[in-house]
């Protein structure tokens, strides 16, 4: 089993920032590659691709509403960031970190049922 953990959430103003961790425990090494993903949730809304970066090839990918905004990185096989810049209002949502246990290069798996493993999420308040 593979466990996440996200952190760094907060309540900011629009324009600051926030970077977000997720860390994985448990037997990741069972898989030869994977994706980590972020997703965002908010009230009444259905659950929404952010980023995404594979462990090998540290390809990325971004949802439209947040590029050139938001960064997502990887310390390694464990640690992934999210770092947050110029939010807006409608950033506002829970962030969720997810894992697959398989790749499929060239696309950026963002459909939520492609992610096995999920955190319990972590809250991210932008006020006007």
């Amino acid at each position: 089993q593979v466990q996440l953990v996200e952190d760094g959430g907060g309540l900011v103003q629009a324009g600051n920032s926030l970077r977000l961790s997720c860390a994985a425990s448990g037997r990741t090494e069972i898989f030869g590659n994977w994706v980590t993903g972020w997703f965002r949730q908010a009230p009444g809304k259905e659950r929404e691709f952010v980023a995404s970066i594979t462990l090998l090839e540290e390809i990325t990918y971004y949802a439209d509403s947040v590029k050139g905004r938001f960064t997502i990185s990887r310390d390694n096989a464990k640690n992934v960031h999210l770092q947050m810049d110029n939010l807006k209002p409608d950033d506002t949502a829970v962030y969720y970190c997810a894992h697959t246990t398989w790749v499929r290069l060239g696309n950026p798996q963002s459909a939520p049922a492609e992610y096995k493993f999920w955190g319990q999420g972590t809250q991210v308040t932008v006020s006007s």
